[in-house]
């Protein structure tokens, strides 16, 4: 039976996260009781995910292998000897998977409940090179009414977008992986050429999504997961 792989892409260097990083990588740093690489992992374990390839900067290859072990998931490691851009970081980690086929990638600080498993069956019943995870982000200004003489007539709590944006989650088959550029970003290069084959295909994400980049982000996601520590496996606690 073929494994079921992942990668996080985890060189962040949490520079916007400032002293709240501790020194540490963004994948590493501390969320609602343990490391954003913590949470994510266990979500793909609980998606049938058996083996994780974590790419770092090179020298982090043994904090990441250490915090994640025992977590179900075969770790590997693999550190990056520069910077090569998300695209890039995906193909020089790809190298280290134990066999072809369809492989899941996280960005290393996206925090999303997630259904693996239909991710993957998505992908896989519409035959595509790339499957992209695709949210409604919820606008930052409330609304306010007007009526045609310009009177305001109510207020309204934000809404969501129109548009779809994407969540930083792939599935990336070997179509799509030969496309990834040797330094670059995938999103920048790979996506656009598969879109223009018509073989890039997205998957709608309709529950909370979170990215943790600030400060403000980090507090908003510790205090969505200690509220609802349901939340990333679907339990009866996962409020949104």
């Amino acid at each position: 039976m073929a494994r079921v792989e992942a990668l996080i892409l985890a060189g962040g260097r949490a520079e916007r996260l400032g002293a709240a990083a501790e020194g540490r990588p963004k994948a590493l740093v501390e969320v609602g009781g343990g490391a954003l690489a913590v949470h994510q992992v266990r979500l793909l374990a609980r998606g049938g995910v058996d083996r994780v390839i974590v790419s770092c900067s090179a020298g982090h290859e043994g904090a990441f292998e250490e915090a994640l072990a025992g977590l179900g998931p075969e770790i590997v490691a693999v550190g990056e000897p520069e910077p090569l851009g998300r695209g890039g970081g995906i193909r020089f980690a790809a190298r280290g998977r134990a066999e072809e086929g369809d492989l899941v990638v996280l960005n290393g600080d996206e925090l999303l409940a997630l259904d693996v498993r239909a991710l993957l069956a998505r992908h896989r019943e519409a035959g595509a090179a790339a499957t992209i995870v695709v949210a409604r982000p919820r606008s930052p200004f409330g609304v306010v009414e007007l009526d045609e003489d310009d009177r305001v007539t109510a207020f309204r709590e934000a809404g969501l977008l129109s548009q779809w944006v994407s969540c930083g989650v792939y599935v990336l088959g070997e179509e799509a992986l030969a496309e990834l550029p040797e330094r670059g970003d995938h999103e920048r290069t790979t996506f656009p050429v598969l879109a223009e084959r018509r073989r890039l295909h997205a998957y709608r994400h309709d529950g909370l999504w979170l990215t943790v980049n600030t400060p403000k982000d980090l507090r908003a996601a510790d205090e969505q997961l200690r509220a609802h520590p349901g939340w990333l496996d679907g339990g009866e606690n996962a409020g949104v």
